[in-house]
């Protein structure tokens, strides 16, 4: 396992173009790519990331995108809305490919009540997005999210059983804990197809903060990705007003380092 980092920390104070080296900067060797809108899938825009990953040699592992922009619609009862999101779909998994990523964080559905979805509509659609990443040579990674229907521990369940082989796994920690669930559920879910990993820390009084300053037990945590020999990226993922300089950034690399070695 090695410890990379998102451009996800430093939206909206650090343009997407200047992140990676930035990030380099901070000792980071490889992270997740956080596109921000629309304009940053743009072929010029794209060359320009590949520059800057070749440049500073830094490896991409992972793209998201600003998933509420049109993820919830791929699932959309009306058709053509879904159609023209499925363009945006294909756009993106271009994109990460061309990027070098090996995974696209994935939102999905918007929460709702389990029992009044169209599962017959939400699997044809998975098999539809799964098919095309794989095109890409691209692996879709179902992220665990508080506002989204993958916080539903029977609807990872669903996906998990009908999609084996199709569908794969990003977790998140403070998702988890947003949901008022334990991080061990999803975990245990999503097994040996987890692929991406988002850590983070929390305390009583904060939901978000950077590994190392919150109360998260780690050692259950890395036991269980040992345990399923997990052995892709940790990824620092939290919000930018959740430190207050590049120390703590380094601090908590370092941190998250001594425990991978313990």
């Amino acid at each position: 396992m090695n410890i990379g980092i998102s451009s996800a920390c430093f939206y909206p104070i650090i343009e997407l173009e200047k992140s990676i080296s930035y990030m380099k900067n901070l000792g980071f060797n490889s992270g997740e790519i956080f596109i921000n809108t629309f304009c940053e899938l743009e072929q010029d825009f794209l060359s320009i990331i590949n520059e800057e990953k070749q440049k500073h040699n830094f490896t991409i592992n992972s793209v998201h995108f600003f998933s509420s922009m049109y993820e919830p619609f791929l699932f959309d009862n009306y058709k053509k809305r879904r159609d023209d999101c499925i363009k945006v779909f294909k756009k993106i998994c271009k994109a990460t490919n061309f990027l070098g990523g090996k995974y696209y964080t994935f939102h999905g559905m918007r929460f709702s009540d389990f029992k009044y979805i169209n599962r017959s509509l939400i699997l044809d659609v998975y098999k539809e997005l799964c098919y095309i990443a794989s095109e890409n040579n691209i692996k879709l990674a179902q992220e665990n999210v508080s506002w989204c229907m993958s916080k539903d521990l029977d609807f990872l369940k669903f996906l998990k059983e009908e999609l084996k082989g199709e569908l794969y796994y990003t977790f998140d920690i403070k998702q988890a804990y947003k949901a008022l669930e334990n991080p061990m559920n999803y975990l245990d879910i999503m097994g040996k197809d987890l692929v991406n990993f988002h850590i983070n820390d929390r305390s009583d009084k904060e939901i978000c903060l950077l590994p190392g300053k919150g109360d998260v037990n780690y050692k259950e945590i890395f036991k269980k990705l040992n345990d399923i020999n997990y052995k892709n990226s940790i990824i620092i993922e939290v919000y930018n007003e959740n430190f207050k300089s590049t120390k703590e950034i380094i601090e908590s690399k370092s941190f998250l380092e001594n425990l991978i070695c313990f």
